[in-house]
């Protein structure tokens, strides 16, 4: 019986080694992915919010230049004109740009949105800012 003890514990080590490795593999996998994934959702959470913030500051910028430029003359169409820029730039100074947990941040982006696109129909200007070749257009 104490012959035939070491080959059983050494045919258990080896039946026993596939399942050590397999762990083994397993945990330095999941460790590996869980860093790639973490660096990867930074890299796009980045780039995404700079998209997110580059248009919210084009809409701004668009917004408070009209606003200057209308007040110049003071008319009853220039005055719904004036209210809806008004109306488009406190939606924008509202957007919580700090608050990247904020959960109605999809749902308010596209009110501002539609607040500018409704203020470039006013405008008649179009709401992609093509400009002249396909090359040099702005869009969101």
């Amino acid at each position: 019986a104490a012959a035939a003890s070491p080959s059983s514990d050494m045919f258990d080590e080896i039946v026993m080694a596939e399942e050590r490795f397999h762990g083994e593999g397993y945990q330095e996998g999941y460790a590996e992915g869980s860093h790639v994934g973490v660096v990867e959702g930074r890299r796009y959470g980045s780039l995404h919010g700079a998209k997110i913030g580059s248009e919210i500051g084009c809409y701004l910028g668009f917004a408070l230049t009209w606003q200057c430029l209308l007040q110049k003359s003071m008319d009853e169409k220039n005055s719904k004109k004036i209210r809806a820029l008004d109306s488009l730039i406190g939606m924008i100074q509202k957007f919580p740009y700090e608050d990247p947990t904020y959960d109605k941040l999809q749902e308010d982006l596209e009110k501002i949105r539609g607040k500018f696109k409704q203020v470039c129909s006013m405008l008649n200007i179009q709401s992609d800012f093509r400009i002249g070749t396909e090359r040099s257009s702005l869009t969101f």
